[in-house]
């Protein structure tokens, strides 16, 4: 498959000046898709930039889709210390005449990429590029956990009717379905109605208020670690750290905390595409926003770069494991604890006829307080939850 047919080349005169050719810098260390150099390589490229310039769906925030030249301009002059990532950046999606066809487009490339071990960085456009993003696990038979970094839920009001604020829906409602779970990271309850909350609690997805993210910003380590999609909308950072958006609000995540988040989530072994989405040039002072998205592009690589391979689903020989008797239930608590990492997991047990289907997912990520807390006879959400699917 000839991937090369949606891009369209970038222009390197304005991504970088003589002094950002340096050797180190990422302008240098990248395989940039552009007219003189042609389309890269893909052979042993573990990470790949995609830009879609696309906001026909966009409520309110249009100009989104001019984001991703103004990013990569910041991103092509910080420096790479990895000796052992290869990156390319693809170019832009070419806009299709429908916005269906830029889905599609999307759809198909992160498809390719997905089954040929590529991690697609997708630099938008709205966030409903996320469910395109999506409909490439699909393609390859895989049911999946989606993360989003947002301050609202985005279920929308018209089931029917796809844009920015309504991804989540058509997800949900798409057949067949693949998504196994859906993590809210940083929701701010005053934005969000309650009907949405008892929504997400009936459907036994995470959602995590932004205020005990931040209290324990280490507890969104195995948020992230559980995601096969990280979605980030740049709304969930407060508006001094990032007032490049229609969206902006004076509370959520600073700078420093989204670009933790992006570390943890490269250095998930199970997290497989991340997307930036939102972004509006337009509303940006300074550039100030492009910059703190370049930088969270930086930390996710440098996340990638130190990853372990560390799965307990494929070699439970690298794990410590512990059992907790519990008096609530017919059976007991298996923890995991990493050999390699430090890093904690909880085995929920699965039939033969959904093992297969749902290995994956057996194991499920935790913290160190989530076994303190079983110790004291409480059993984790992340559990209840988990087994409530799998029934």
């Amino acid at each position: 498959m000839d991937i090369s047919i949606y891009f369209e080349p970038l222009n390197l005169e304005e991504l970088a000046d003589n002094e950002q050719s340096a050797s180190s810098r990422l302008h240098s260390t990248t395989r940039i898709f552009s007219e003189s150099n042609g389309f890269p390589d893909l052979e042993g490229v573990q990470l790949a930039i995609i830009g879609v310039n696309e906001d026909r769906a966009a409520l309110e925030n249009k100009g989104c889709a001019h984001g991703s030249s103004v990013v990569r301009k910041h991103f092509y002059t910080l420096y790479s210390h990895w000796n052992n990532v290869e990156i390319a950046d693809l170019g832009n999606i070419i806009s299709g005449h429908s916005i269906d066809d830029t889905y599609f487009a999307i759809k198909d490339v992160v498809a390719y990429l997905l089954e040929n071990n590529i991690i697609p960085l997708i630099i938008g456009g709205s966030q409903d590029l996320t469910y395109a993003n999506y409909l490439a696990y699909e393609d390859i038979g895989r049911v999946i956990n989606i993360a989003a970094v947002d301050p609202i839920f985005d279920l929308g009001h018209d089931e029917h009717e796809l844009n920015s604020r309504s991804y989540l829906s058509r997800i949900i409602l798409h057949q067949p379905n693949f998504l196994f779970n859906f993590t809210n990271i940083g929701y701010q309850t005053y934005l969000v109605n309650p009907d949405a909350v008892n929504l997400m609690k009936n459907l036994y997805f995470d959602t995590n208020r932004l205020g005990n993210v931040k209290a324990n910003l280490q507890e969104a380590e195995p948020m992230v670690r559980n995601a096969d999609i990280l979605s980030i909308d740049v709304s969930a950072i407060k508006h001094a750290d990032s007032p490049g958006t229609a969206y902006t609000f004076p509370n959520g995540f600073n700078g420093e905390e989204l670009c933790q988040i992006c570390r943890y989530a490269g250095m998930s072994d199970k997290l497989t595409s991340i997307g930036f989405y939102e972004y509006n040039p337009a509303f940006d002072e300074k550039d100030q926003t492009a910059n703190l998205l370049a930088q969270m592009m930086w930390y996710f690589i440098d996340g990638f770069a130190n990853r372990q391979d560390d799965r307990p689903e494929l070699n439970k020989e690298n794990y410590i494991r512990f059992i907790v008797k519990s008096e609530d239930l017919n059976e007991d608590l298996v923890f995991l604890k990493s050999k390699k990492t430090d890093r904690w997991w909880l085995e929920v047990s699965v039939n033969n006829e959904t093992n297969t289907k749902y290995r994956r997912h057996q194991f499920v990520p935790c913290s160190y307080p989530d076994y303190q807390a079983a110790m004291k006879h409480e059993i984790p959400d992340r559990w209840w939850k988990v087994q409530q699917k799998l029934m």
